[in-house]
């Protein structure tokens, strides 16, 4: 397939097209545009109607929860919010027919109230990062339900219909936990460097289990909404096991 990944050269979007490469063919999109292997041509923003026609839509492009609070909470408003706006506004007009995108878990919930997170819970975001993921969430939402309503009056018949003006959409959202391998640049790695340096770890007596999710496990999944059939809705994501 044609694939368009957004926030290509972060992270996750890396790691995806060292994945992807062997079997679809990749476009980026990003603020910038430096060659990157095994992937055709990367746009930045302003190029985004110049974007040949795609079959699949990642969108990774977001501000990342900044721990030191020193950014302004428009910031997070104007990246997270208005630019997956922006591009589903793009995919609902393409030909393409799915769209990923990725949240977080602290769209959900800031702390996990009992043993587990299930998509199920009514989100309650604390600060800016949280409430603008699921500002864009609901964005998606109400507009995959209005695409919902229209594919159900599409009519039938045994003719040919043109793909331009009845392609069927699907929209994934995945709340990923704390995502860790190579190139993760998160505060998992401040954890790390204590653990490196050989000092005993002071709070084993304590019951605090927490969730992760492999950069490996996570492009199966992506790999999975890809190449299968599976239902519109919201996902969490994370490793079997909780450390």
């Amino acid at each position: 397939m044609n694939i368009l990944i957004t926030g290509i050269h972060g992270f996750v979007g890396s790691n995806l097209v060292n994945t992807l490469k062997a079997q679809h063919t990749i476009y980026g999109l990003d603020i910038i545009a430096p060659q990157k292997e095994g992937v055709v041509k990367t746009y930045i923003w302003a190029e985004l109607e110049t974007i040949p026609a795609v079959d699949v839509v990642i969108h990774l492009a977001g501000k990342a929860h900044d721990t030191k609070n020193q950014t302004n909470a428009q910031v997070y408003f104007d990246i997270n919010t208005g630019l997956t706006q922006k591009i589903y506004d793009w995919f609902l007009g393409s030909e393409a027919k799915k769209f990923i995108f990725f949240s977080s878990v602290k769209a959900a919930a800031d702390k996990v109230e009992g043993e587990i997170l299930t998509e199920e819970i009514v989100p309650s975001p604390k600060g800016p990062y949280g409430e603008s993921k699921i500002k864009a969430e609901e964005y998606l939402i109400s507009h995959q339900s209005l695409v919902n309503s229209q594919q159900s009056l599409l009519p039938t018949t045994n003719y040919a219909l043109p793909t331009t003006n009845y392609t069927l959409k699907s929209t994934y959202i995945l709340r990923p936990c704390m995502i860790h391998g190579p190139g993760n640049k998160g505060n998992l790695n401040l954890l790390y460097k204590v653990v490196k340096k050989g000092i005993p770890y002071p709070l084993g007596t304590f019951e605090n289990r927490r969730s992760f999710c492999s950069i490996d496990n996570l492009s199966f999944v992506i790999s999975g909404l890809i190449e299968k059939e599976v239902a519109n809705g919201i996902y969490n994501v994370g490793d079997d096991e909780s450390l």
